[in-house]
Order: C-alpha cells, then sequence, then structure tokens
C-alpha cells in the first residue's frame, strides 16, 4: 500500500521562504513520478510541480516557475519542494502525489494521479 506523508507546512511572510517534505513507501516500481499540488476551497486541484524518482526529469507550474525548487532524496525515500519568494497567492493546501508510470509533464492533471498524502497547509500573510 502506497503510503505519502507530507510536513513541513505553516504561516510565512510574503517573499520569505518554507520547505515543504514528503516521504513516500509502497511504492512497487522503480518508475514513479512524484508531485505537489495545491487546492483552495472550492477550487480545482493545481499541479505545482513533478520530479521522475529515476531519472529526476521536472515540472513546474508557469505561477512557480523561477521560485520553487522541487527535489528528490533516492536513499530517503523523499521529495522536498522549496518554495522562495513565496505570495500571498501561494496559500492553500498542498498535497503530494504519486503515480507509476508517468513523465513529470502529467503534473497538470491531477486527475491522473491515484495515491495521495492527506496535505499541509500554507498561509502566506504578513
Amino acid at each position: 500500500q502506497v503510503q505519502l506523508v507530507e510536513s513541513g507546512g505553516g504561516l510565512v511572510q510574503p517573499g520569505g521562504s518554507l520547505r515543504l517534505s514528503c516521504t513516500h513507501s509502497g511504492i512497487a516500481s522503480d518508475y514513479y513520478t512524484i508531485g505537489w499540488f495545491r487546492q483552495a476551497p472550492g477550487k480545482k486541484r493545481e499541479g505545482v510541480s513533478c520530479i521522475n524518482f529515476s531519472d529526476g526529469a521536472t515540472y513546474y507550474s508557469d505561477s512557480v516557475k523561477g521560485r520553487f525548487t522541487i527535489s528528490r532524496d533516492n536513499a530517503g525515500n523523499a521529495v522536498y519542494l522549496q518554495m522562495n519568494s513565496v505570495e500571498v497567492e501561494d496559500t492553500d493546501d498542498y498535497y503530494c502525489a504519486a503515480e507509476v508510470g508517468v513523465r513529470p509533464y502529467v503534473c497538470s492533471d491531477a486527475a491522473l494521479f491515484y495515491n495521495w498524502g492527506q496535505g499541509t497547509q500554507v498561509t502566506v500573510s504578513s
């Protein structure tokens, strides 16, 4: 059974930084993509960034490109999202998701991911 656990959310001021972590287990494949998605109440879940755990290929949405960086720790089965220069518009619940056999560009469609964590809340406010 796939398990994904997010951590690192919290309150941060505009222009500040935050690092989210996602630890995972139970993925029965060497070829999979893990990503970060966010969702505000009443809105569609948006793909923020994804990384292929095998070759490190990445995807970023236009809204975070140049500000957020996704990385992986192969030894520790963890994926990180470094959020820099955060904006009020980055306030959302952030979810980690994983899917086998897909490339990071499918991050643009959250419906293609079937394994999800419980989420962590990020609030950007002064």
